[in-house]
């Protein structure tokens, strides 16, 4: 299974616009991000969450490209 797919997309709009459009700051960014991919981690194998079976390293690569999507996000937005 590759790092980046069609999700990583979505995972990195879902932060940007985050980043972009709302005041979240980095502490909750972090802590919103890193327990949605625990709870993908627990439910991995439900039959009703077929989104969240992949490997250790697709979670981990998430938490970058969320990073990056929150990041980016940030930098353009207008205060």
């Amino acid at each position: 299974m590759a790092l980046l797919n069609l999700w990583s997309l979505s995972h990195f709009a879902i932060w940007f616009t985050a980043g972009r459009w709302t005041n979240l700051n980095w502490t909750v960014f972090f802590a919103l991000s890193i327990a949605w991919e625990c709870f993908e981690w627990v439910i991995d194998g439900q039959t009703w969450a077929s989104f969240a079976v992949e490997p250790l390293e697709n979670k981990l690569s998430d938490l970058v490209v969320n990073t990056v999507g929150f990041w980016f996000g940030r930098r353009l937005k207008v205060d």
